[in-house]
């Protein structure tokens, strides 16, 4: 990966043709989906995660844990650059937004509390993300 992912910028019209309802929702509107009900919060399998909206690398399996929140939960991005954290102060809470550093897509959030060596708790929605097995 380069230093600075190339931004990809798209009209609204084009994100909605391109990315499913729930993507849409997720990525652009800064939606959550509901806990324990994404498709890849369960998934185990050895590979690479990539954002939904730009294809952009963001998480690699060997950083996957399961925190029991309900989303897919990774200690560290594959590269510091891939996503981007912003304040959030929705909903009267104090939070760390993720976003893709590549098309500005809504992830998810970051907590302090996950396990060693980072201690941080990425909480990326399944939505946002696809992912590639990495065959043994």
């Amino acid at each position: 990966m380069s230093d600075m992912p190339e931004k990809i910028e798209r009209t609204d019209a084009e994100w909605r043709e391109l990315l499913t309802q729930e993507q849409y929702h997720v990525l652009r509107q800064k939606g959550t989906e509901r806990p324990f009900t994404g498709a890849l919060t369960e998934n185990h399998a050895t590979g690479n995660y990539h954002c939904a909206g730009c294809g952009e690398l963001l998480f690699m399996s060997g950083a996957k844990f399961d925190s029991g929140c309900g989303w897919p939960s990774f200690m560290l991005p594959a590269d510091s650059k891939a996503v981007v954290e912003h304040e959030d102060r929705s909903f009267g809470m104090r939070r760390v937004e993720v976003t893709c550093a590549r098309c500005g897509g809504h992830l998810g959030h970051v907590f302090p509390d996950g396990p060693r060596p980072t201690g941080l708790r990425y909480c990326i929605n399944s939505a946002s993300l696809t992912f590639t097995r990495q065959e043994p």
